[in-house]
């Protein structure tokens, strides 16, 4: 078992966009009715949702399916709990003094939550965590857990660039 970290900071706006957040149905819409708006839009926002989920940067709405999206937005791979809930700590450590709401900037609630991460990670769960910016933006933090996810086991390994699947390998957080 490991640990992949996930990191995005953006607009609110765009991250408002769930549609191209959740995973496409398993079962696509029948194609579309001849004359019929309503279901040729429903049947062109399906293929464009289908393609762009895999690929979009945004955070999915469920925490494991980081796992389908691009090897290049892993941010950081561990083998132990631990050290992937401080690289999740560095972040939010990182980005605490943009956080719109101060209870969100309390070191002890901070804290606690990291405390938990460690224990959720150990067990095989993911950690997600997510914070409204200044501005108005947002942040997601994210620790999947992975060979095979505790959520969803049929989803992949992303193999992380510049080693072989679990290795030890951090890579510097980028901002968006």
């Amino acid at each position: 078992m490991h640990h992949h970290g996930y990191l995005w900071s953006g607009p609110k706006d765009r991250f408002d966009n769930e549609a191209l957040r959740r995973p496409p149905h398993p079962d696509p819409p029948p194609p579309p009715a001849p004359d019929d708006p309503a279901s040729e839009r429903l049947f062109r926002r399906y293929r464009e949702v289908t393609g762009e989920f895999p690929v979009v940067d945004l955070p999915p709405l469920e925490t494991a399916y980081w796992l389908v999206k691009p090897r290049s937005l892993v941010r950081g791979t561990w083998h132990e709990a631990k050290e992937a809930a401080d690289w999740m700590g560095e972040r939010l450590t990182e980005y605490a003094h943009r956080f719109a709401s101060y209870r969100e900037r309390d070191v002890s609630r901070l804290a606690a939550l990291l405390n938990s991460a460690v224990e959720q990670l150990r067990d095989g769960r993911d950690v997600s965590f997510g914070a409204y910016l200044e501005r108005p933006s947002y942040l997601s933090v994210a620790v999947v857990t992975c060979s095979p996810n505790r959520a969803h086991p049929e989803l992949g390994c992303p193999d992380p660039p510049g080693g072989r699947e679990g290795d030890a390998v951090r890579t510097p957080s980028r901002r968006r």
